[in-house]
């Protein structure tokens, strides 16, 4: 009778742990290229699946600077259902300067590990007008 209630015990744990949310990014790092600080604000979709066999909760996305905000599916996603992470970076908010920008989103889940989603490229300032054309602009 011992036997059969810790191989019962062993078998509720066994079921207890593979019921549980999990996430399956399609692709967890963007480069953007050349970004110019003229053309505002870029943005990429990070598309997601449950994969587990309980929904997704996504409780926050937290960005590695100020100048990068996500968005994200704020319902439960079910299992086999599709969310996504949206990743918005604003070349002007660090410097509006020439960089190789590198960013992340960490995803907090009820899945028990946190994803580290990637955003990178170059960053190209505005062009600065020699000083005859800047008059000119400024006279019209």
């Amino acid at each position: 009778m011992k036997k059969i209630s810790i191989l019962f015990t062993f078998m509720v744990i066994a079921l207890v742990a593979a019921a549980q949310p999990a996430i399956t990014f399609t692709n967890t790092t963007h480069d953007f290229g050349d970004v110019y600080v003229t053309d505002g604000r870029v943005s990429y979709v990070f598309e997601f699946t449950n994969t587990g066999t309980e929904p997704v909760v996504i409780s926050k996305v937290n960005p590695s600077c100020g100048c990068t905000k996500p968005d994200w599916t704020q319902t439960p996603i079910a299992p086999g259902e599709k969310g996504v992470i949206i990743a918005k970076y604003d070349p002007s908010t660090p410097t509006g300067k020439a960089m190789v920008f590198n960013k992340t989103l960490t995803v907090v889940s009820n899945t028990g590990k946190n994803v580290v989603l990637t955003i990178k490229g170059n960053q190209i300032p505005r062009p600065t007008l020699p000083a005859a054309e800047n008059k000119s602009q400024v006279l019209r």
